[in-house]
C-alpha cells in the first residue's frame, strides 16, 4: 500500500487547520474577555453571568481543539495524541472550575484553578510541540517557538502558585504570542501534508511458515 493512503486528505486537514486556528482565536478572545468582564462585575449581576458564560464557552472551545487535532497527530504518535486531548480536557475542567467559583465570589479558586490549568497545558504540550517539529507539518522554528513559549507557561504559572506574584503573566507572553501566531498560520497556511509512518516488516514477520 502506498504509504500516502495513510495520510489525512488534503481538505480534512486543511478544514481542521483552518477551524483550529479559528478556535484558538476564539478561546483567546473568550476567556481574556470573559475573565475581565466577571472579576470586575458586582455578585449576581447580568454582567458577571455574562463573563462567566464566555469563560466556560472557552473551556468548549478548549475541549475541541483537542478533539480536532486528534486525527492530525494520531497517524504519526497515537500516544501524543491522547496526550495531547488529555491535556485540552485537563486545562478546559480547571478553566470551567475558575468560571464557576466567580459565580460564587471565590476569586482565588478561580485564580488557582487558572494557573493549575496553563502548568498543566505548558507540560501537556510539549509534547504536541516536540512532535510537530519531528512531523514538519509545521515549520520547525514554529514548533521550537511553541516549545519554548509552553515551557514558560508552565514554569510561569507553577511559580504564581509557589508565591511569585506576576511569574504567570510573564511566562504567559511567549506562549500567547505562539497560540496567536500559530493560530493564523493555520488558517492561512496550514499544515504541510506528511504521509504517516508506514511499519516496517522484519524478515522474522515473512509470510513463511
Amino acid at each position: 500500500m502506498n504509504s500516502s493512503q495513510n495520510s489525512i486528505p488534503t481538505m480534512t486537514t486543511r478544514t481542521i487547520a483552518r477551524t483550529v486556528g479559528a478556535l484558538l482565536l476564539a478561546a483567546f478572545v473568550l476567556y481574556g474577555v470573559g475573565n475581565a468582564i466577571a472579576t470586575g462585575a458586582a455578585d449576581d449581576s447580568a454582567m458577571l453571568t455574562l463573563g462567566v458564560s464566555m469563560m466556560l464557552a472557552n473551556s468548549v472551545a478548549v475541549v475541541a481543539i483537542g478533539v480536532l487535532l486528534v486525527p492530525v497527530l494520531h497517524p504519526h504518535s497515537p500516544l501524543v495524541a491522547r496526550i495531547y486531548l488529555a491535556t485540552r480536557f485537563f486545562e478546559a475542567t480547571f478553566l470551567s472550575v475558575g468560571a464557576i467559583a466567580l459565580l460564587v465570589g471565590s476569586a482565588a479558586v478561580n485564580f488557582t484553578a487558572y494557573n493549575i490549568a496553563m502548568a498543566g497545558l505548558g507540560i501537556g504540550s510539549l509534547f504536541f510541540c516536540a512532535q510537530l517539529y519531528r512531523t514538519r507539518l509545521v515549520p520547525r522554528f514554529l514548533a521550537v517557538w511553541g516549545f519554548v513559549g509552553y515551557a514558560a507557561f508552565a514554569v510561569g504559572s507553577l511559580t504564581e502558585l509557589a508565591g511569585v506574584a506576576g511569574a504567570g503573566l510573564i511566562g504567559a507572553v511567549p506562549g500567547g504570542l505562539f497560540e496567536i501566531f500559530f493560530a493564523f498560520w493555520l488558517i492561512v497556511r496550514g499544515f504541510t501534508r506528511q504521509p504517516a509512518p508506514t511499519r516496517t516488516v522484519m524478515a522474522s514477520e515473512s509470510v513463511w511458515p
